[in-house]
Formats: C-alpha cells, sequence, structure tokens
C-alpha cells in the first residue's frame, strides 16, 4: 500500500488524476441522493409560506444567533418524539433559506413550539427567562421590547426568497409590508388583507402585547408561534405509522 502511495507520488500527472478519481468517487455519493428527491421529500398540500411579519422574525432569530443553541429538527429517536413530538420531514424545510437545523442544543429543540406557549409567556421568556425558568442560561434580549420593527423593505425579502422557490405571489410581495403590520394590529383595516394572502388559521394578534407600536419583539414572537404549525403533514403521517 505504502509502495504504491510513494511511486503515485513520483508521477504529478497519476497524481492529479487520482485526486479527480477520489474527489468524484465522493460528489457521487452526495450528488446522486439528488436524483431520487421526488421520492424522499414528502408531499404537503396544505404547506403554506411564511408571513412577512414571521420572516422579519426569522431574521431577527438568525440575526441574534438563537441557532446556535436551539435546533429545529427532532429526531427519529423514542426519546425526542416523546418530548418533543412528531419527528421533522423534510417537506416542513422546503422553505427555509437558510436551514435552521442546529447542530447543538443548549436549550430545547423548538421545531414543533408553534402556540404551545402564549404570546405573554415568549414576550416575558425573551425580556428575562430567568423570570420564567429560574435555571436559565439564555441571555435576556431586553431591547427586543424597545427597538421599532423595520417593515418598508419586508417586499424585497419576498422577492428574493422567491428567486431561490419560495412561491409568494406579486401580491403578496407587492402588500408586504401592509400584511406585516396588520398581523400584529388585528383591529386595522390591513388585518383582512393578512387571512386573504395567507389563509385563515393565520395568527393575527398582538404579539408583544403593545397596540401602539410594532417592534422586534412581534416578529420573533410570531415567527416561533408558527413553528411547526404550517403544514400538518407530520402529525399524519406519523398517526398513519402508528395505525
Amino acid at each position: 500500500m505504502f509502495r504504491f502511495h510513494y511511486r503515485l507520488e513520483r508521477s504529478a500527472i497519476g497524481l492529479v488524476a487520482f485526486i479527480i478519481l477520489v474527489a468524484s468517487i465522493g460528489g457521487l455519493v452526495e450528488i446522486a441522493p439528488l436524483f431520487t428527491i421526488d421520492e424522499t421529500v414528502e408531499k404537503a398540500e396544505d404547506m403554506r409560506v411564511y408571513t412577512p411579519l414571521e420572516v422579519a422574525g426569522r431574521n431577527i432569530y438568525i440575526r441574534e444567533g438563537c441557532y446556535a443553541c436551539h435546533s429545529q429538527m427532532i429526531r427519529t429517536l423514542r426519546d425526542e418524539v416523546d418530548r418533543y413530538g412528531p419527528y421533522s420531514l423534510a417537506v416542513e424545510s422546503q422553505y427555509d433559506h437558510p436551514h435552521l437545523w442546529g447542530s447543538k442544543r443548549t436549550g430545547p429543540d423548538l421545531a414543533r413550539l408553534g402556540n404551545k406557549y402564549s404570546d405573554a409567556w415568549h414576550t416575558a421568556h425573551l425580556y428575562n427567562p430567568r423570570d420564567l425558568v429560574p435555571e436559565s442560561k439564555m441571555p435576556a434580549y431586553r431591547w427586543l421590547l424597545r427597538d421599532q420593527l423595520r417593515i418598508d423593505d419586508l417586499g424585497q425579502h419576498l422577492a428574493a426568497l422567491r428567486a431561490v422557490g419560495v412561491p409568494y405571489t406579486d401580491e403578496q410581495i407587492a402588500n408586504a409590508t401592509q400584511d406585516a403590520y396588520g398581523q400584529a394590529n388585528p383591529d386595522s383595516i390591513e388585518a383582512s388583507g393578512v387571512a386573504e394572502r395567507y389563509g385563515d388559521a393565520t395568527n393575527i394578534r398582538q404579539f408583544d402585547g403593545q397596540p401602539s407600536r410594532l417592534t422586534d419583539m412581534d416578529a420573533l414572537v410570531a415567527y416561533l408561534q408558527v413553528l411547526g404549525t404550517l403544514t400538518d403533514v407530520a402529525h399524519a403521517t406519523q398517526t398513519a405509522e402508528v395505525e
């Protein structure tokens, strides 16, 4: 084996050819599964896209580094399913750019967090985690309740997501700013348009408890409250497996 390696190193052309061969094998192993993508990724007819306010909240989630301590991928292990809920399916992340599956859990997995706790709970937890969980190591994010959310550029965010495959319509992109405001102000004229464009199941309410202002807290809580609720395919699939 070592003699072959020594002889190979003496031949520049042979070494380059061998590197190309090995790299090609590695590339084939990674690329080949893509040819069966239609068979391995589940279908979800009820899958909806994120609203502009939820997109803004997801951007804040990324900005604040929440993904570094929280995963969004429940594995098929029994203890994870018992604790967090149905294991994650690929289709649930089809509109996530980038994916936020995570690689470690300092805190719990958030894949099924949506509507598990109240908006007031999330607001209080983000403002000072130890008020609700005394042993929490999570830092406080008090500025989220103070900082006004920027919404004038959300149409551009939706347009960028459409460019990578998220099926936003021209109407959704054109009304992104109004829809972000309307989702956090249920008594406003803009609120009705949110339900029309994103469905009646969309959360439309004052997420941070401050009706006079639209804050970063509104957006982040709106995003957290939709995690795992964009489609019911995981629950339906795994209920069928049990039966």
